[in-house]
């Protein structure tokens, strides 16, 4: 029995399915469906069990022999989150709990972090695994502090006390399938298909620092089926890989991304540039671009999807579709 977190989310679904492919048939989903249509997200998949997060702890003591793996995608994602207190409860204790389950079972555990921890990447984008003692990375939000801690704290318990098999990946700019609940947090390839009209320009933020044009603001743009891919190879590897980048090693601007979304759509791009909000400058990311060595280091020689086919892929496969869902 495997059990992923979030399972009815935009990266957990799509572990949910590719376990699925490769013949995985005891997949137990754990998550909230609420009311956002996150149920269309796992239709498709046949489950021995949905369990409510608050419940997971009850449901694994219950199940202690049956269970082979887990893997925790499940958490409070938006960066513009506040509520320090749940952020705590949801994305740190939770996580630990899952951890020391899989340490007491001895299964493997893999769990996502994010490229948030980086702050504004001053300090670089180098998943280095040694504890960050000194504070060196500043994340900018609540979410990316979250992250940050409970990878600190896996760091300093991954030598005892520990899983078999664990990794922390931290995600970059991931795009794909099953993200239509995410509203404002989905990937923009998803905002600009779902708002474009033919002839019509792509609006996007302009640039309000020196050396970077309107629409060249940079980011490591990731497919989630190189995710999960990542992801699945990792927890197969049979020893800890600890915490590991998962994005393209390739920095492209948001007008690239623009341009394939809507050459995908069979229409030639237009851009059109607008002020961003004076609200989001502050902590407004020009760059970030992961250093993929550990994880190719590791022995991971599969190919990454190019932007322009990733975004295609997506596009014609899914976002066009009659059927969306992966």
């Amino acid at each position: 029995m495997i059990i992923v977190t979030g399972g009815a989310g935009f990266i957990g679904s799509n572990v949910l399915a590719e376990l699925e492919a490769r013949g995985e048939k005891s997949l137990v989903c754990c998550d909230w469906l609420g009311s956002e249509g996150k149920w269309r997200n796992i239709a498709k998949r046949r489950l021995v069990d949905i369990v409510a997060p608050e419940a997971l702890d009850g449901f694994i003591a219950a199940n202690f022999h049956d269970i082979t793996a887990i893997y925790h995608l499940g958490a409070i994602s938006e960066t513009t989150a506040i509520d320090g207190d749940l952020i705590v409860e949801r994305n740190f204790a939770f996580s630990k709990m899952l951890w020391q389950h899989c340490a007491r079972l001895d299964i493997p555990f893999l769990y996502a972090s994010s490229a948030a921890t980086y702050g504004d990447g001053e300090q670089g984008f180098t998943d280095s695994n040694e504890i960050d003692e000194n504070g060196k990375l500043r994340p900018l939000n609540l979410y990316g502090w979250s992250k940050w801690l409970f990878d600190c704290w896996a760091l300093e318990h991954g030598v005892n006390d520990a899983p078999p098999v664990w990794a922390g990946l931290r995600f970059f700019n991931v795009y794909g399938q099953n993200e239509y609940h995410k509203g404002s947090m989905m990937s923009l390839v998803a905002k600009i298909v779902q708002a474009h009209k033919p002839g019509q320009p792509v609006k996007l933020f302009k640039s309000h620092k020196d050396g970077f044009a309107d629409g060249e603001q940079l980011r490591d743009f990731v497919s989630v089926d190189d995710v999960v891919s990542v992801m699945l190879w990792l927890g197969a590897r049979g020893e800890p890989s600890g915490i590991v980048n998962v994005g393209t090693g390739t920095a492209r601007s948001f007008a690239d991304l623009a341009r394939a979304a809507v050459r995908a759509c069979g229409d030639e791009p237009k851009l059109e540039f607008i002020d961003m909000p004076e609200s989001i400058r502050p902590a407004y990311q020009y760059y970030t671009c992961a250093n993929m060595q550990r994880l190719r280091g590791l022995g991971y020689n599969r190919e990454f999807a190019s932007l322009e086919d990733g975004v295609t892929a997506y596009v014609q496969n899914y976002l066009l579709a009659a059927d969306r869902f992966r």
